[in-house]
């Protein structure tokens, strides 16, 4: 204590006028929300300690984050003050491409340093010889998921882009199919509230890998599992999920559509459906009881690869367990089916009335939950007055086709910012060689040398979620957060907002909405008819951080009875369909949507093996197909450069059934060759039981940090999905084979 106090005199002798200012202001507690493409969207208290960010930790009085964080967020101040950070804009010097393979992200000696001025004027300048030689479609922006945040994901970039008559991006290599399959059956993107998953007493995690990127649902399940919950887990990985789960169905990849309809002619068959909530709030019954007799579970089984014995038990118990809830994700959506598969799943709650209940129903995305007022935020008029009319649309998936073989007009001009391309788009040797075009002016904002700076000519600095403001929505829980700045940018970093706003001025656009704040466009944002919204704004939010939608048309918390630090409200659950509610053409669950006939798409459902898979023609060449998975501790391609993150992950391996690799003299640890028609890549084989015979799993990884400069999207393609437009990345189909096997010893 003596000495304790010694130090205090000496501070203050020192610094008499600071003393008390270092130890009261100069440390504190921001709160912020992580922006990822997660559905978990955590409530973050960032510390901060002489302007720098000295700890961060979930928010304990945020009702779902509750006190944790993932572990790649938890190394979140590795990636902010990583030595690999973009700090300046910079400008190619060296041709475009890898220099040499696994060089991995500091090939910083193909850039020259250059000053903002010097970046905005050579963007603006060969925007406008683009735009005056082939038109402004031939200015290309690619974005998505980097940040979710409101205003850094789709305001002032929409809004630039549209003023400059640009080409518009379809951004659908995500989740398009499953939220057209989604509203296809309920009209909008909603569903159940992960606090309610605590009163299921039968829970199916449907492609759903709750352990590697849901994880803050996992708690609320845990619960439910104390007091007597099942956990049934569906999936062709054996993943962290599925080795928790209380029963483990392996299925073939592609096949949940009939899954799914398999499961329905039981529970219609045997009269297990809930007939009344049927009557009221469905269309299309009578259609789907004659669909489903089609789907007889022995049928079933044979697609499948889940026995008829098990169908029929899932299906009993599904119907007969009350609550029963769904945790659907989108990897059910990710093969040629896929907007068919979701659609069929969705269908299963409608029918045994599951809605009504607490602890029942859906949940795939709850983003309808938070309607916004994005039309605000991204003006798409602006575009008339550039083009008087809309410009053409060119879908995300297919980069490499637009890059290559466009031609009316061609892309001249690639704008990448919340994304990296060259790594997570399909038919990865043709982005890869539209990239390299040397007529192609791309501009990257980024915070490190990712697969796509290497063919960049301009880079330019990005923040993180630490550096900057920002409204954050959820597609997992239904709490709107206001994400406060922690930090100053580092370097020369600027947001999405700050770039484009001077983009716009640099180009000379005077619309008013160029010069809105921050602030402002938080309050335009927030300015919506949707009930759910009312009482909540920017005033509000600053001042609880976290706000749960306004669902039970309340617009006052207490707040004195839960203050912030740990406790929370808890509202009453919402059920958004147990009284119909749904926002289809007819009011209902439409079990029959005729919408779908113009788009030659069965009106109720069935399900056609993906072209590319073992029911098709193809797997007599390639007749194994391959998983192209997301790693459990990356996030898409984010986090694949920290090494704190690196370390928790095992990369570059195919992961292969025992009974595959015996018929192809392959064994544990051997370097084998994975190849198909439109590339080849070489990984190391993990002899395990994470899938099924007749299944390969891969995870993807840069393609820079891999010793070919390759990842595993050199095989998969631009094939889109059935609906939605989508990315199908897990309808592929390879073989493999041995490279050179290790030395071993002779057996005696």
């Amino acid at each position: 204590m003596i000495l304790r106090a010694l130090c205090g005199l000496l501070i203050f002798r020192k610094r008499p006028d600071e003393a008390l200012y270092n130890q009261k202001v100069m440390k504190n507690v921001v709160h912020a929300a992580c922006p990822h493409d997660c559905p978990d969207a955590c409530g973050v208290l960032i510390t901060v300690e002489d302007g720098r960010a000295t700890k961060i930790k979930g928010d304990p009085a945020h009702p779902v984050t509750r006190g944790f964080l993932c572990a790649k967020v938890a190394k979140y101040l590795d990636r902010v003050y990583s030595p690999d950070r973009i700090l300046y804009p910079m400008r190619r010097v060296e041709p475009k491409g890898l220099r040499t393979a696994g060089e991995g992200a500091r090939a910083t000696q193909e850039w020259r340093r250059i000053t903002w001025d010097e970046a905005l004027e050579e963007i603006t300048s060969r925007f406008k010889n683009i735009v005056a030689e082939f038109g402004s479609e031939a200015i290309l922006p690619y974005s998505f998921g980097g940040t979710l945040g409101m205003l850094n994901s789709a305001s002032m970039d929409r809004r630039f882009f549209h003023r400059l008559g640009a080409s518009q991006l379809a951004r659908n290599i995500c989740s398009a199919a499953g939220e057209a399959g989604l509203e296809s059956v309920f009209g909008l993107k909603l569903g159940t509230e992960p606090e309610q998953f605590r009163h299921s007493r039968y829970i199916i995690a449907w492609a759903a890998n709750i352990h590697g990127n849901n994880v803050h649902l996992w708690p609320f399940i845990e619960e439910a599992r104390r007091q007597g919950a099942k956990l049934v887990v569906i999936d062709p990985y054996r993943t962290r999920t599925a080795a928790c789960a209380d029963w483990y169905l392996p299925i073939n990849p592609g096949t949940d559509a009939a899954l799914a309809l398999g499961l329905m002619h039981v529970i219609i068959g045997e009269k297990l459906y809930d007939a009344d909530y049927v009557e009221r709030y469905t269309v299309g019954f009578e259609q789907l009881r004659e669909k489903v007799r089609e789907y007889a579970p022995e049928r079933v089984a044979k697609w499948t690869g889940i026995s008829a014995s098990d169908i029929v038990r899932l299906a009993r118990e599904y119907a007969t367990t009350h609550p029963a809830v769904i945790r659907l994700n989108y990897g059910v959506q990710r093969s040629e089916g896929g907007g068919m598969a979701t659609r069929a799943v969705a269908m299963l709650p409608c029918i045994t009335g599951s809605w009504k209940e607490v602890g029942g129903g859906l949940q795939l995305s709850l983003s309808g939950s938070f309607q916004l007022n994005k039309s605000a935020l991204e003006n798409a008029e602006l575009m008339t007055t550039a083009l008087g009319r809309p410009a053409r649309t060119i879908n995300m998936v297919e980069l490499g086709q637009a890059l290559n073989d466009l031609d009316d007009p061609p892309v001249k001009a690639l704008f990448v910012y919340n994304s990296n391309p060259a790594a997570v788009c399909p038919n990865h040797n043709d982005v890869i060689q539209g990239l390299r075009r040397p007529d192609l002016f791309t501009v990257v904002h980024e915070q490190f040398f990712t697969d796509t700076t290497d063919y960049a000519d301009i880079v330019l600095p990005a923040t993180t979620f630490f550096e900057h403001r920002d409204l954050v929505t959820s597609y997992g829980h239904c709490h709107l957060q206001l994400s406060q700045q922690a930090i100053e940018p580092l370097g020369e970093c600027r947001s999405n907002v700050d770039l484009f706003q001077a983009l716009a001025a640099r180009m000379g656009f005077k619309e008013k909405v160029f010069s809105e704040t921050v602030d402002d466009m938080i309050d335009l944002a927030l300015t919506s008819p949707n009930p759910w919204l009312k009482g909540i704004d920017r005033e509000r939010l600053e001042k609880d951080a976290s706000v749960r939608l306004n669902f039970s048309g309340r617009t006052a918390v207490d707040r004195a009875a839960h203050p912030r630090d740990g406790g929370h409200d808890e509202p009453a659950p919402f059920l958004p369909f147990a009284n119909g509610g749904f926002q289809t053409p007819s009011g209902k669950a439409e079990l029959y949507a005729e919408g779908l006939i113009s788009e030659g798409i069965h009106p109720v459902a069935e399900f056609i093996p993906p072209e590319e898979s073992r029911h098709s023609a193809g797997a007599r060449s390639f007749p194994l197909e391959l998983l192209a998975r997301k790693a459990d501790n990356f996030l898409n391609s984010t986090f694949c450069n920290v090494s704190a993150v690196q370390s928790m992950e095992e990369v570059g391996l195919l992961e292969m059934h025992a009974e595959d690799a015996g018929l192809r003299g392959i064994q544990n640890g051997d370097r084998v060759r994975v190849y198909n028609k439109r590339g080849e890549i070489q990984l190391r084989a993990k002899v395990n039981g994470s899938v099924q015979p007749g299944v390969v799993g891969a995870s993807l990884n840069w393609a820079k940090l891999s010793p070919e400069g390759r990842n595993i999207n050199v095989l998969t393609s631009e094939k889109l999905t059935d609906m939605g437009n989508s990315a199908t990345f897990y309808s592929v189909l390879v073989e493999v084979e041995v490279v050179q096997p290790p030395t071993r010893p002779e057996k005696l």
